[in-house]
């Protein structure tokens, strides 16, 4: 109903179960501010939580006691919070991201060259839509990235041609779902009542898409869903060690 990211939804309920079960499973209704306070304080002094984890934890407890049981907490000044780090981000020479690109091959090198050129994060590359590819404007345009916000950033020249050779089996791949009785994929908002027929089209197929389709428990649909983050994090993780790279280096290090 909020229009939360799938992903806040699960971390929510992760800790608001964890909260419940941490008070022997008493129900939320009858706990209040102490015992919010307790299980927030335990996170930072037990289980040495950082501070944006502890954040994130109270932002889910007080979605639970506001929008769901619709009860107000008393202000919560006995919380002992984390302490927040500040990290220095590991940054790779051209010479050491030359290496590493050169131990991937297949999908991760491809989505690991066209984040490390057009700036993307993670998830932004593996959630590219068909559509939000401009190869004669040699643009990307990232569709609800971080705040939520749209934005357009450059379609690298080096990673034109293999992109656009790497769409051809995706479509041919979307043409057989079809006959098979599946090609949906999940749209944003409301678009799918809107436009009931869109998550068929192949304007809106994944760029990266995943091996395997599901079928919805909601619609009862055959979708595919994008590539997984961690077969990505994986191969880069395996072709830093192997490029010999001594620093911690994942799809978040910044390019020097």
């Amino acid at each position: 109903m909020r229009h939360y990211s799938r992903r806040t939804e699960e971390a929510y309920l992760l800790w608001i179960r964890r909260f419940i079960l941490f008070h022997g499973k008493r129900h939320p209704s009858v706990l209040g501010a102490a015992e919010v306070t307790a299980f927030l304080s335990s996170l930072a002094v037990d289980r040495r939580v950082s501070a944006s984890t502890q954040n994130q934890a109270l932002s889910a407890i007080l979605f639970l006691y506001k929008s769901v049981l619709e009860k107000e907490l008393e202000w919560l000044n006995d919380v002992v919070r984390a302490k927040a780090s500040s990290r220095l981000p590991v940054v790779l020479t051209r010479e050491e991201v030359r290496a590493v690109l050169s131990c991937l091959d297949g999908v991760p090198r491809l989505v690991a060259t066209l984040l490390y050129g057009s700036g993307l994060r993670l998830l932004e590359g593996l959630r590219l839509r068909v559509k939000d590819v401009d190869f004669g404007a040699n643009e990307i345009v990232v569709r609800a990235g971080k705040g939520d916000r749209d934005r357009r950033t450059m379609l690298p020249a080096s990673v034109k041609a293999e992109l656009s050779r790497h769409l051809q089996p995706v479509r041919v791949q979307h043409g057989d779902d079809l006959l098979h009785g599946a090609g949906w994929i999940e749209l944003p908002g409301a678009l799918a009542r809107k436009y009931p027929a869109a998550g068929r089209e192949w304007a809106w197929q994944w760029v990266f898409p995943a091996t395997r389709y599901y079928v919805d428990s909601l619609t009862g649909q055959k979708r595919r869903h994008h590539l997984h983050e961690s077969v990505i994090q994986r191969a880069v993780k395996t072709a830093v060690l192997k490029a010999g790279v001594a620093k911690p280096a994942s799809c978040l290090s910044t390019p020097g």
